[in-house]
C-alpha cells in the first residue's frame, strides 16, 4: 500500500512539474527564434511552440520530444518540394493549425507532410495540407488522433501518387471529421487493429474513398464517399462495423460503392448506397450481417461473385436499380428476409405489410450480362421481360432457393 502511494506521488509530482516548468516559444520572422528546426531544438519536454502568420521554407523538420505545435493564423510551412517535412518520433505530440505546402515526390521513399512513426498519444488536428505526395502517413504508431484537417492532393496518376491518410501497423487511432480529395486512395489502412474512422468525406479520389487490408476489429462510421474511382476496398479483414455511411456516385466500367473481398464476420447497417455502378462487390465473404441499408438507383445493388456464405440480408430497401441481386451460381447459402424491393409485384390481401407471395430477386438477365456485358443494351427490351419470366417459373442458372420469402409492402423508413 505504501509503495502505491509513493508511486503515486511521484507521477502527481511529475505531472505538476511539466506543467510548472512549461514554457511557451514564439516562432516569426523578427523573433529571436524564426524557424521551426531551431524551435525545437531549443524547446524542453512538454513545451509549446507557437508560430506566428508567415512563410516557413523548412524540410525534414524531426519532432523528437513531447511538444505541442500550434500555428497562429495558418502559418506556411513549404517543404520546397524537397521531401518530408514534419516526422514525429515521440510520444505525446500535438501538431496544430498549419498550412503544409509542397511536399516532395520520390518513387523510392513515400515523402508525407506529416508522418508519425512509433509513437503514441499523439493529436494531428486543425491542418491544411495541399501540394502534396502523402498526406499523413502513421506507421507503428498507436493511440493517435487525426481530427478536422483538410487533405487537397493534385493527383493525376496513381503510379506517382500518394494517399491522404495512411495507417500501416497502427492500431487505437481515431480518424475523424477530415475532408480529403484529389489524391490516389483518400484513407488507407494495411495490418491496423481497433481504429474508428467517423465522419470524414472523402471524394473525387483517383483509385478508392477507403481502402484497407489485414485490419480487423475497425469501426467506419458516418462516411461519405462520393465520386471516387471506387468507393471503398475492404479486404482480408474480419470483425469490421460499417455503420450508416454514404456510398455516391462511384461510377464506372469497374466501379463499386464498396467492394468486400475474403471479409468475415462482420456486420453491415444503414448505409446508403445511391448511384453506384455496383453498389456492394462481394466475393469470399461470409457470416456478414446487412442490414437496413439503402440501395437506389445503382446499376446493380449487389453483386455476389461467389464463396459467400452465411450472410444475411435483413430489412433492407432496393429502390429502383436496374437489378437488384446478381450471383454468378445457382447454389445459394444466405438469407434474404423482410427486405423491401421497388420491382416487387405481388400482393398484401391480409393487410399485414408483407407480400403473400416470394419476392425472386435474380433476374435471368443479369446471369447473361454477367457472362455477356455487350447485352446490356437490350435491358428494357420485351424480349428480356419474357426470359426473366421463363427463368422465375422454371429456374435453369439462377439460384432456386433464393427468394424473400417475406418481402414487404412498403419502404422501410428509419
Amino acid at each position: 500500500m505504501c509503495r502505491l502511494l509513493k508511486h503515486s506521488v511521484l507521477i502527481i509530482s511529475a505531472l505538476i512539474s511539466c506543467s510548472v516548468f512549461s514554457q511557451t516559444i514564439n516562432v516569426c520572422e523578427t523573433c529571436t527564434i524564426s524557424t521551426l528546426k531551431e524551435a525545437i531544438a531549443a524547446a524542453k519536454d512538454f513545451d509549446t511552440i507557437v508560430i506566428k502568420k508567415g512563410t516557413y521554407k523548412e524540410h525534414d523538420i524531426l519532432v523528437d520530444k513531447p511538444l505541442t505545435i500550434l500555428g497562429e493564423n495558418y502559418p506556411v510551412i513549404d517543404g520546397e518540394l524537397k521531401g518530408e517535412i514534419i516526422t514525429i518520433v515521440s510520444d505525446n505530440v500535438t501538431i496544430d493549425g498549419l498550412h503544409i505546402i509542397n511536399v516532395g515526390t520520390s518513387y523510392t521513399s513515400d515523402y508525407a507532410a506529416i508522418r508519425v512513426r512509433r509513437s503514441k498519444n499523439f493529436v494531428i488536428k486543425n491542418l491544411l495540407l495541399e501540394k502534396l505526395f502523402f498526406g499523413i502517413y502513421i506507421e507503428k504508431s498507436s493511440y493517435g488522433k487525426v481530427f478536422h484537417n483538410k487533405i487537397i492532393g493534385d493527383a493525376v496518376q496513381e503510379y506517382n501518387s500518394g494517399n491522404g491518410i495512411q495507417l500501416w501497423y497502427s492500431n487505437h487511432i481515431e480518424i475523424e471529421q477530415n475532408i480529403v480529395e484529389h489524391v490516389r486512395d483518400g484513407i488507407y489502412l494495411e495490418f491496423s487493429d481497433d481504429c474508428l474512422i467517423k465522419n470524414n468525406v472523402s471524394q473525387q479520389n483517383l483509385r478508392y474513398g477507403l481502402h484497407f487490408m489485414f485490419s480487423n476489429n475497425d469501426i467506419y462510421q458516418n462516411n461519405t464517399f462520393e465520386n471516387n474511382g471506387a468507393g471503398v476496398a475492404v479486404m482480408f479483414s474480419k470483425k469490421i462495423k460499417m455503420l450508416h455511411n454514404t456510398f455516391k456516385k462511384n461510377w464506372g466500367t469497374a466501379s463499386y460503392g464498396m467492394l468486400l473481398k475474403e471479409i468475415n464476420d462482420a456486420e453491415i447497417i444503414g448505409n446508403t448506397f445511391e448511384e453506384n455502378t455496383i453498389g456492394i462487390n462481394i466475393e469470399g465473404s461470409n457470416r456478414i450481417t446487412y442490414k437496413n441499408n439503402s440501395f437506389i438507383n445503382n446499376g446493380w445493388a449487389i453483386k455476389v461473385r461467389g464463396a459467400c456464405y452465411t450472410n444475411h440480408f435483413l430489412e433492407n430497401n432496393f429502390l429502383y436499380n436496374s437489378f437488384d441481386i446478381s450471383y454468378n451460381s445457382n447454389i445459394n447459402d444466405n438469407v434474404f428476409n423482410k427486405n423491401y424491393w421497388s420491382n416487387y409485384t405481388g400482393y398484401d390481401l391480409d393487410k399485414n405489410g408483407i407480400g403473400d407471395v416470394p419476392y425472386r430477386p435474380v433476374k435471368l438477365f443479369s446471369y447473361i450480362v454477367n457472362r455477356t456485358p455487350e447485352t446490356i443494351i437490350l435491358l428494357r427490351s420485351l424480349f428480356i421481360d419474357i426470359i426473366d419470366f421463363s427463368e422465375k417459373v422454371s429456374p435453369v442458372f439462377t439460384p432456386d432457393n433464393l427468394f424473400d420469402n417475406h418481402p414487404l409492402i412498403k419502404k422501410i423508413i428509419w
